[in-house]
This record gives C-alpha cells, sequence and structure tokens, in this order.
C-alpha cells in the first residue's frame, strides 16, 4: 500500500519502509550469489571465476537501470509527497520511455561489444568463452533489469517498501532453484546460471509493471495526463546521471581493480569473486537503505518539512549501524564458512584470499554506512554536486591505490587495503555537505 513518508515518528517511519527495502536487496544479491555458489559447487572453480569476472561488467549495465530507478524514484516521491498526483504519473511514464532508449542502446552495446570488454579487463584464456557466454545471455535480459528497476523505484516513491519485497522473495527463491535444476538436471554448465536468473528476472518484471500500473489508475483516474514532460525529463535526468555515473565509475573502477586481480591468477580471482559478492551485498543493502532515506527526503522536501530531514539522519544512522554489528562479526570472525558455500574444494589460495579481503574491510562498514546515509539525504535533496565529489574521490583513491599497492610486497592484499581509505575520506566528505544542507537551522523539537 502506498504510505506518506512525511507523517509519524520519523525513526518508526525509516524503520517500517526501510527494512522491506533492506531484505528485498538481500533476495536482490541471492540471484548474484546463487549464480555464483551453483558455478562453485556445480560446475567448477573456473565457473565461479568466469562468472565472477562477468559481474564486474554487468554491474555497469545495472549503473544506469540503478540511475533511472532513482531519478524517477525521487522526482515521484517529491510530487507525492506535495500531493500533485497527476504529475506523479506523468513522471512515471516520461521515465518509462526514456529508460526504454537507453536500454535499447546498452544491449546494442552489449551484444556487439562484450568480447572486447572482457579483453579490456584482461580476461584469462581459460576462463574467456564462459564469461562471454554468461555475458551474452545476460545483455538480451537487460529490459527486464530496467523495468523492474523502474517500478521498485515507483513502489518506494509511493512509500511501498513491501510489494517489491513480496516479488524478489519468490523470484530470488526460485532463481536458486532454476540454476541447480538447470545446471545439475541438463549439465548447461554456465549458460544454465544464466538463463535461470534471465527466466526469473523475467517474469518478476512482469509481475511488477502490471501491479505498478494498477496502483497508479488508483491515485488519480485524471484520463488526460501527459505521458510524456520535457521539465519532468530533464528533473529526472538531473537524479539520475549522477547517480548512474556514481554506480558506472565505481563499477568501471571495479572492472580496473579486476584487471589487477586477475594479474594474479584464477584462484585469487575465485578468491575474491566469492568474497566481493560477501561484500557487495553489504554494501548494496546499505545503499539500497539509503535509497530509501533519498524517498523519504524527498517526500518530506516536497511536503516543505525540512526538520524530518535533520530526523530522518539521525534515525538512519541507528539503523545501518545496527545492521553493521551483525555482519562485521559474521564475515570477520565466520568468514572462511560463507566463503566455502560458493566453492566446491577450493585451493588454499582462493581461501586465503577470500579471507584476508573480509578481514580488512569488515571493521570498515560502520563508516561507510555513515557515509551511503548521508549521500542518501544529498540525492533526495537535489545536492547532486556534493553527493558526486564523494562519490569519485573514494573511487579515484581506490583504484589508484589499489594499483600501488598491489606492486608492494603486499601483493593482492595491497589491494584490498585500498577500500577502507577511500570509505574513510568520502565519508568525511559526505557528512560534512549533509551538516552543511539547506536544514541546517531547522530546530528539532524534543
Amino acid at each position: 500500500m502506498n504510505k506518506d513518508l512525511t507523517v509519524g515518528k520519523p525513526q518508526s517511519v525509516l524503520w517500517k519502509f526501510c527494512l522491506p527495502l533492506f531484505g528485498s536487496i538481500i533476495f536482490q544479491q541471492l540471484y548474484n550469489i546463487a549464480d555464483s555458489f551453483v558455478a562453485g559447487k556445480f560446475v567448477g572453480e573456473n565457473a565461479l571465476a568466469a562468472v565472477g569476472n562477468s559481474y564486474e561488467i554487468t554491474l555497469i549495465f545495472i549503473a544506469f537501470a540503478f540511475g533511472c530507478n532513482m531519478g524517477c524514484s525521487v522526482v515521484v516521491s517529491r510530487f507525492f509527497g506535495a500531493k500533485k498526483f497527476k504529475k506523479v504519473k506523468t513522471s512515471v511514464y516520461t521515465a518509462c520511455i526514456f529508460s526504454a532508449g537507453l536500454c535499447v542502446l546498452l544491449m546494442l552495446i552489449g551484444i556487439f561489444g562484450a568480447g572486447a570488454l572482457l579483453r579490456l579487463i584482461r580476461t584469462p584464456d581459460i576462463v574467456f568463452a564462459d564469461s562471454k557466454l554468461y555475458l551474452d545471455i545476460y545483455v538480451w535480459g537487460l529490459p527486464f533489469v530496467f523495468f523492474y528497476n523502474i517500478a521498485t523505484g515507483i513502489f518506494s516513491a509511493l512509500g511501498d517498501s513491501k510489494t517489491p519485497f513480496y516479488f524478489l522473495a519468490v523470484s530470488s527463491l526460485s532463481n536458486i532453484a532454476v540454476d541447480i535444476w538447470f545446471v545439475k538436471s541438463f549439465n548447461m554448465g554456465v549458460a544454465g546460471v544464466a538463463w535461470a536468473t534471465f527466466i526469473c528476472q523475467g517474469i518478476s518484471c512482469i509481475l511488477a509493471i502490471v501491479v505498478v500500473f494498477k496502483r497508479l489508475n488508483k491515485i488519480d483516474k485524471e484520463k488526460n495526463c501527459p505521458i510524456f514532460d520535457k521539465n519532468i525529463l530533464k528533473q529526472i535526468v538531473i537524479i539520475a546521471i549522477p547517480s548512474t555515473l556514481q554506480q558506472s565509475f565505481i563499477s568501471i573502477g571495479n572492472i580496473i581493480i579486476q584487471g589487477i586481480i586477475n594479474g594474479f591468477g584464477a584462484p585469487v580471482m575465485a578468491g575474491y569473486s566469492a568474497a566481493v559478492k560477501l561484500n557487495n551485498l553489504v554494501i548494496t543493502s546499505f545503499t539500497t537503505l539509503g535509497n530509501g532515506i533519498s524517498n523519504y527526503t524527498a517526500q518530506n522536501i516536497g511536503a516543505g518539512k525540512l526538520v524530518r530531514v535533520k530526523q530522518g539522519f539521525t534515525a538512519g544512522l541507528k539503523m545501518v549501524w545496527l545492521l553493521s554489528m551483525p555482519l562485521f562479526a559474521l564475515y570477520f570472525f565466520k568468514g572462511e564458512f560463507f566463503l566455502k558455500l560458493f566453492m566446491d574444494e577450493p585451493t588454499e589460495t582462493a581461501i586465503l584470499t577470500g579471507i584476508t579481503y573480509l578481514k580488512i574491510l569488515s571493521p570498515f562498514y560502520f563508516i561507510v554506512s555513515a557515509k551511503l546515509v548521508a549521500d542518501g539525504i544529498l540525492r533526495g535533496a537535489g545536492m547532486m554536486n556534493k553527493f558526486m565529489i564523494a562519490t569519485f574521490t573514494d573511487l579515484i583513491l581506490r583504484v589508484v591505490m589499489a594499483a600501488v599497492f598491489s606492486k608492494t610486497p603486499l601483493g593482492a592484499t595491497g589491494i584490498w587495503c585500498a577500500w577502507p581509505v577511500g570509505w574513510c575520506v568520502a565519508t568525511v566528505l559526505s557528512i560534512v555537505s549533509y551538516v552543511t544542507g539547506p536544514w541546517k537551522k531547522e530546530k528539532i523539537q524534543k
């Protein structure tokens, strides 16, 4: 159901709104985790490395879908908070048209350029064929990725975080079953993993879009609602481009880092592939909570309630830090257990690589989660310049230091040390930008 995020106690509102989002992203990540799990357990270490290698490229495509999600979500949130329901519908139609065109362009790039992208990141010959096969199938499913993201963005903008959670829970669990079925029963290898994801994401996308448009029809019965508006498109693009750049440049940075890691051989690649999936589960979860805070911020700014933005920041920090505690403990002390879920008879090098990665990064979840809360508010308020400065600082530091540290006696371990440095510096920048925002002089009533 739709929910007005401009009323009620901010902490309670955010918890109720964001926890289903947290659950949703866990199930979203299960798509990729399931792919790696099945590839590593039932096909082999090289298959795991191939899926992980392709994953870095798929993140670029996801970045564009994420940008469309955020652009649509923030703009729709503002109109919904301001009770301008006709513009809510026009924003949705405009976002869909824009996303469709962008999706076609990216599909063409993926269809004709997959091999070149894999060569660019120095994909070893031993995993090249499987990496390209996975990527080729994935590209044809891009419309599902794009329009599912649009649908979830609309649900969030309307204050509904439960509906996408239900869709993802069912489709993700189905994906695991179909993954195993295709690989074990039909011996389809990496192709089976890719097709399972394609089918399950497709069904989830179609159902989500149907429900979204039914929901929109209930909001406003106006039949003369424009299906495209240039001014609204401009507002969407202002949010979408920086959000896309954030995700895509991070993905490009990760691809550069992946290229550095590939120089250390398949066992290190496999260990990193398993560990980075576990890390991305955490970071993407925090990012999704930040997206929820963006919706909360946008609705309240649309309603002219700036003081609730400050209250939302405090509530958001409490929420992500409570989640950081168990995640840190599990990865730091039980990382080997989770890594072995992805690998059947892993080499000692692969396991040691994954453990080292998790032990270095997990203590800093408390810091990066604070950055992502602040980023959520900056994005919801349309403060995209400051948002981008912090993001690019993190990226540049991480890539440069990974390249430098990999040449030291630390070897691959030096690469993992680059993450905390980038996170810490960028967190300071994001927090400072938040503190100096337009709500600075607003006083919270106790």
